[in-house]
């Protein structure tokens, strides 16, 4: 058997390609070695960036969320706070959701919460959906559970619909908007 050519990787590649073998086959089976295989290397040579898979996993963690903070900040930019904004932020967390299935896993289990970076990323996602809610004149206890409220509604219906909970012949996004505008009916009030 010939030897393996060598390959110059850097730890971005490293986790493009986890990303990628998260969205196709699940953040479960980001493994030393499925990720060794996707880039043509030994599992050991993964050691020479990360500190094993729970290294690779923190930094799918972190890639995660501030890949889902961009994606949310990019559909806040431009709307007045309140409705718009709630509603720009929803279809952003779905569409992220739906279109980095496995990646998205990692953004809900960050492997250490008490991790600074994390903790950074998921405050800033806080933050954005705080000034969202804003007008809706909330304390600030109320407002974090009115946050809470809307990332559970978010992700339950992300979660049905990727396990395929939704059996009836309805359009879903539209399922999702009106129950968006719901949660909103209810900040209002």
């Amino acid at each position: 058997m010939s030897p393996r050519p060598k390959i110059a990787l850097d730890k971005n590649q490293i986790i493009q390609a986890a990303t990628e073998l998260a969205n196709e086959q699940g953040s479960e089976n980001v493994t030393l070695a499925l990720l060794a295989k996707k880039l043509n290397i030994k599992p050991p040579s993964l050691y020479n960036h990360f500190e094993g898979l729970p290294g690779i996993k923190r930094e799918l963690a972190i890639h995660s969320l501030e890949k889902l903070y961009n994606n949310l900040a990019g559909a806040a930019k431009g709307k007045s706070p309140g409705d718009e904004a709630v509603l720009g932020l929803s279809h952003a967390y779905l569409s992220f959701a739906r279109n980095n299935p496995g990646l998205y896993e990692f953004a809900l289990s960050a492997p250490d919460p008490a991790d600074g970076t994390v903790h950074h990323y998921g405050e800033k996602i806080v933050n954005l959906v705080l000034a969202a809610i804003l007008p809706f004149g909330l304390q600030q206890d109320e407002a974090i559970h009115a946050v809470r409220g809307l990332r559970s509604l978010m992700h339950g219906f992300a979660s049905l619909e990727k396990k395929g909970g939704f059996g009836m012949p309805l359009n879903l996004d539209e399922s999702y908007v009106l129950a968006v505008k719901s949660f909103i009916r209810g900040l209002q009030k």
